[in-house]
Formats: C-alpha cells, structure tokens, sequence
C-alpha cells in the first residue's frame, strides 16, 4: 500500500502519518550499527575499481566537505550489461549523506522477517537478506537519484540481494487550488476532521469515546488509501481537499466500502442473537442447503461477478511481474479498489432491496440459510480484499 502513499508523504515527520495509515514501511532502526555500517561502505569504496579522487581544478568552486570520492556508474552499468536505467547516469559523487541512505537500505534489508524459514533453500541462509527482493518505491521525481542509488549499492554490496533491485515509480500527487503548502500531517488531520463532520450529518452527534475514535481513524485511513490508490501508479493524481470530497456515502469512496463491509457484519450479528434467542434455527451447512432457492438477479451477479473472478483479480493486483531485463515494475493497487467500489455498489443495491432476515417460518428457511451462506461468502471477500489494503474490516458504524 506504500505505492502511492510514501512518495506522497515523504517529508520530514510523515512516519507518524503512515502509522496512523497502518503502512508498515521498512527502514534501518539507525542507532550503533549505522556507523559501523558506514565505515564498511567506505572501506569498500576504497576497493572498488569504480571508484575515483575528486580532484578540484583551478576556478572550481569548492567540493563540499563530505564528498568522499566520486563513482562511474556509466562504465559499471555497460560492464555488466545492466538495462533499463537512465541513460544520463554518469558519474556519481558520493557524500557521507548517501552512504548513510545506503547503511539504512542494507540495515532494512538485513531486517526483512521471514513468515516461514523452512521453506527457504538452504542458500538463503545466514544471510535472510539475500533472499528479500528490493522494490523502491519513488516518486517520478526522484527516480534518478533512485537509480543512483541502485546502482551504487550494487558497487559497493555485489550480493545476491542488490541484484534483485526493482523500482516502482508513482507519478505526482497534486493539490488543487492550495491556499498554502500542505504537509503530510496536515493532510491527514484534515481528512479527519472531514470523515467525522461527515460522519456527525449521517448518524448524528456522536459519542466522545474510544471506541468512535476507532471507527473514524480506520474510515479516515480508508478514505485516503482509496484516494491514493484508485489511480494506477504511473498517473498523476489531483486532490481536491474540499469537505464535499469526503462522504460516508459516496460511492467512490473507502468509507463507502467500509459501511457496507459493516451492514453484513450487522446482519449476521443480528442473526446470531435471534439464533440465540431461538428465533431461527442455526444456520446449517453449505452442503445441505438448497441453492436453487436464489432466484433473484443480484444473488447470481454477486457470484458470477465477484465470487468467482476474485481470485483472479488477486493475482492480477498482488502479483509482481516475475524477472525481467528491465529495472520499472508494475503494482495494480486500482484493481483492488475499483473491485471493492463495484462490489459494494452492487451489494447495497442487493440488500435494500431483499429483505435476508424474514420471518422466523420453516418455510422460508430455505431461502434465509442460502441467502445467509452466499453473504457469509461476500463478507469474507470484503474481509480478503480489504486486507491487502492493510485495512480491517469495521464490525459496526
């Protein structure tokens, strides 16, 4: 989800944003292992055949005092038949701040948990990080200097992991009509403050506790995510910071999905306590129910066009592109939230019209378990597909 979310939040204190956005974003924890780390970039820099003296001719102005040396990278890229890099990149000066950036790329990488080792070839250990794939994620307007970076992490670290370096580059994040320059912080606690006065004009005044503060953190981070990765990556996106941009109901929006995603959580709340009262029988399962008693037009849509193809879908948004010559790499974080838009749409046009709870007569419970098992079915695709936002589903609004 950091696609499009960190380029456009990569000043000075947006980690704290992030956080609140539950972007789960590496970095190198600093501390005493980054001088060490550093020195050891420099000694390899001393070693490389890449690697040359800064000499300052007469009438030049003054080299910085941390310019280190300087690095062609031009040479280096044509010596190991590297493709895809831009074709200016040509001599490097390397200063104490980018062997710094590089110690906390290597620290981030030596970082990467591993879910389960014993899957692992041998090979990848000790060293978890040879086996972690690098994808940077960069705004266009840094992508040379990213590549700069790229390429001298490969100079200097020739491990298996530099050579699985990717870069996934986000087209700009616009603001329109800024009455001042917008931050990260700010641009979150003005959402904020949108979602819950969109939220007081749906359900009313609401009550000061945690629990709604809860609720309006993950509409918020609902609302901006969406935001932010409905667009493809490669394209610019243009926020409009207006309070009619951010809705409860509006049906491009995150809190859209996330009240729909709510109301099935509602429903079968209500059914398990009319279960517990004795009202209706528990439901029973899937293999002996009969499904011929969904009849209506929006059951069978919500299983031929979500149901079935979400599988598909997943592997078309979530999977990277396996390993090519090339260095750009692709994300379709929009087909996501473009499904979820769509199924939400057409799921709430399905519920306000067929009532699922009916009732509590023997003869309609047919229809009750088998309507009750396809929305169990769509709940639990909400739950999936939200997850790969990063965002929980919300149990009531």
């Amino acid at each position: 989800v950091g696609v499009r979310l960190v380029p456009a939040l990569a000043e000075e204190g947006s980690r704290e944003v992030l956080r609140r956005l539950r972007v789960d974003w590496p970095s190198g924890s600093g501390g005493s292992a980054l001088p060490d780390a550093v020195s050891a970039l420099k000694r390899a820099l001393g070693r490389s055949p890449c690697a040359a003296a800064c000499e300052q001719g007469p009438g030049t102005a003054a080299l910085p005092e941390d310019v280190i040396c300087k690095v062609h990278l031009k040479s280096f890229v044509e010596q190991q038949g590297l493709v895809g890099y831009d074709p200016n990149l040509d001599v490097l000066v390397v200063t104490e701040g980018k062997l710094r950036s590089l110690a906390e790329l290597q620290q981030a990488v030596l970082q990467c948990t591993v879910s389960n080792p014993a899957a692992l070839p041998a090979s990848c250990f000790p060293d978890i990080g040879s086996c972690c794939s690098i994808v940077h994620v960069v705004s266009c307007e840094e992508e040379f200097q990213q590549q700069q970076l790229d390429l001298l992490w490969r100079i200097l670290d020739p491990g298996a992991h530099t050579a699985l370096q990717k870069h996934l580059v986000c087209g700009p994040v616009k603001v329109t009509n800024p009455s001042s320059p917008i931050g990260a912080d700010q641009y979150f606690q003005l959402r904020k403050r949108q979602m819950y006065k969109a939220s007081v004009m749906k359900y009313g005044e609401l009550a000061q506790d945690e629990a709604w503060t809860e609720v309006i953190d993950t509409l918020t981070a609902a609302a901006i995510r969406f935001e932010m990765l409905s667009t493809a990556h490669r394209s610019q996106i243009t926020l409009d910071l207006e309070d009619s941009s951010i809705s409860t109901k509006g049906t491009k929006s995150g809190a859209f999905v996330m009240y729909n995603c709510a109301r099935l959580a509602t429903l079968f709340d209500t059914y398990q306590r009319a279960v517990e009262r004795g009202t209706y029988p528990p439901l029973l399962p899937a293999s002996e129910l009969n499904f011929s008693c969904l009849r209506e037009e929006g059951e069978w849509l919500l299983l031929f066009n979500y149901l079935l193809p979400f599988p598909e879908v997943l592997q078309q948004a979530a999977q990277l592109p396996p390993p090519s010559k090339g260095i750009r790499i692709t994300a379709n974080t929009e087909i996501v939230c473009k499904f979820l838009i769509q199924l939400s749409m057409d799921f709430s046009s399905y519920y306000n019209r067929v009532h699922v709870l009916g009732e509590p007569l023997p003869h309609l419970f047919d229809q009750m378990f088998a309507r009750l098992r396809l929305l169990g079915a769509v709940r639990d695709m909400f739950h999936s597909a939200l997850a790969t936002l990063h965002l929980p589903p919300l149990s009531q609004i």
